[in-house]
């Protein structure tokens, strides 16, 4: 059984939450990063990851999909509790930029930049790395974070263009891996061309994936992460894991043995 972490699941969406990480440890997930994206959720995140130590890992963010349903003083609410409880959090996400015309039409990309600027400063200023949504908006993401000075990033579930991609590794940041590697060409190919160096598996679970057969995600689901990930490279499941799972320890600084 490999040792694997899920770098980014929304813990707090998830139903029946004991007995899916109990599925997890199962299947050889040793760590999961918890994501939040609101403020209700980075406080549940926390509450979770306290009744399982050692196990979760905290990210506090806000996702760019939640700025449609907030004001001005809440926009500064949630930053300002981020900032207050980042030292018991591994990493500042998941946040970043959507500019899907759904999103755009309700947060604009000038509402989102201005607030991912300010998320950002905080990931500075704390010294964590940023967990970065980034749809249809890869090198605007990119171009916030090179300008505040972030050391540590990584492009979840990463679509965007090869040319971008290319500018993500040389700066040394990361992306990562879904089960969506299985079947999302765009996600495929950006897998394919990243170096296994640069690389973390996630679940981004209660997510639902598939095309013909369909199912909500579950952090256990990280194996199909790696399936994938292996059939892409040509690269035993066993290295595979070994190396995403060591990226993701130094990259997040998690206290495991490994």
């Amino acid at each position: 059984m490999y040792k694997l972490i899920d770098t980014h699941a929304h813990l707090d969406e998830l139903k029946s939450l004991d007995l899916m990480l109990d599925e997890a440890k199962k299947a050889g997930v040793i760590a999961i990063v918890a994501v939040g994206s609101n403020n209700q959720s980075n406080i549940k995140t926390l509450e979770i990851s306290q009744k399982h130590r050692r196990f979760v890992y905290p990210a506090l963010g806000l996702h760019p999909w939640e700025l449609a349903n907030l004001g001005t003083v809440e926009i500064d609410d949630n930053l300002r509790f981020i900032e207050q409880n980042i030292a018991s959090a591994v990493a500042v996400g998941e946040i970043g930029l959507d500019y899907d015309k759904r999103v755009v039409k309700v947060a604009s990309k000038e509402l989102q930049q201005e607030v991912l600027g300010r998320l950002l400063n905080i990931a500075k200023k704390c010294g964590k790395p940023a967990i970065i949504h980034s749809r249809y908006a890869w090198k605007d993401a990119l171009h916030l974070i090179q300008d505040a000075g972030i050391g540590k990033a990584v492009f979840h579930w990463f679509t965007g263009f090869s040319s971008v991609l290319r500018d993500i590794i040389d700066g040394g940041y990361f992306i990562s891996a879904t089960p969506a590697a299985g079947y999302h060409e765009e996600h495929r190919r950006a897998v394919k061309e990243a170096p296994l160096q640069r690389l973390l598996l996630e679940t981004d679970c209660p997510v639902t994936y598939g095309r013909e057969a369909r199912y909500e995600s579950q952090p256990a689901d990280i194996l199909r992460s790696l399936e994938a990930v292996s059939q892409l490279k040509e690269i035993a499941e066993a290295t595979i894991a070994e190396q995403t799972t060591r990226n993701a320890i130094n990259f997040f600084s998690l206290d495991i043995a490994f």
